[in-house]
């Protein structure tokens, strides 16, 4: 039958319907902080395989949230608008409480919930799922992504470009970050890949890009900053005719 839980027992429940979860694991909450025991052992399950979706509600998400989010891909992200239940499932329990997955919330606040099984509570569990069910059916996906890179590294500065080369002696193209080139463009990183993308220069697999043999072949490179992954474009890399019609459309949008 369902059972009580208190703030104290709250934590150690959540624990371990995330550290027992073998088939699913859907987390509910409003607010995110997730604290790093809970980090820890979300990112062993998903890295497992087994798959986790967590759905939240407030638009204010602290910068290290997202370039968590951003570090795995794995976890399949929503966002629900007028979201504030708070609920936790796997494949055998789900855990309907007050408790934000927010690291203050779970040390400081007074939380109450009740915790449900399969095995001894079949109705009650299956109408959470099939509510939580719908709940993620109906809230769009969200992809993070990690804070902006920092300029690119020095090596790439220290090569200037000579005034007058020899005859023959290609100069060198300069090398801009996405942003950059998105900005020269008047777009911002993001569109920019998606239309690099359109191009072939980038696929994108399991939610993040990749350089294809076409966009090393235009000059493209790949590199790992100091807050993750980035690219370098020549300042002068050419699209064909016809896409001119997307980067106006993408400006508008």
């Amino acid at each position: 039958m369902a059972k009580f839980l208190t703030t104290a027992s709250l934590n150690f429940f959540l624990e371990q319907l995330v550290l027992k979860s073998t088939k699913n694991l859907v987390l509910v909450s409003p607010y995110l902080k997730i604290n790093p025991r809970l980090r820890e052992l979300i990112s062993d399950k998903a890295k497992s395989g087994v798959p986790v979706t967590v759905v939240y509600g407030k638009t204010d998400i602290a910068q290290t949230e997202k370039d968590w989010f951003a570090a795995h891909p794995q976890i399949t992200v929503k966002f629900c608008s007028d979201l504030h239940a708070k609920c936790y499932m796997n494949e055998a329990n789900v855990i309907v409480s007050s408790l934000n997955l927010y690291e203050f919330s779970q040390i400081n606040n007074k939380e109450m919930g009740v915790l449900l099984t399969r095995k001894a509570d079949g109705s009650a569990f299956t109408d959470a799922v099939e509510e939580v069910d719908r709940l993620v059916r109906n809230s769009p996906p969200v992809e993070f992504q990690a804070k902006p890179e920092q300029p690119a590294p020095e090596p790439l500065k220290e090569t200037p470009k000579p005034a007058s080369p020899e005859p023959g002696v290609p100069i060198e193209p300069e090398l801009l970050t996405s942003s950059k080139l998105g900005k020269k463009h008047g777009m911002s990183a993001t569109k920019l890949e998606k239309v690099l993308e359109i191009t072939g220069h980038l696929e994108k697999r399991d939610g993040n890009y990749y350089l294809t043999d076409k966009g090393k072949a235009a000059g493209g490179q790949f590199r790992k900053g100091q807050y993750g992954v980035y690219f370098l474009w020549p300042e002068h890399l050419k699209f064909p005719s016809k896409m001119e019609l997307v980067w106006s459309a993408l400006r508008k949008g």
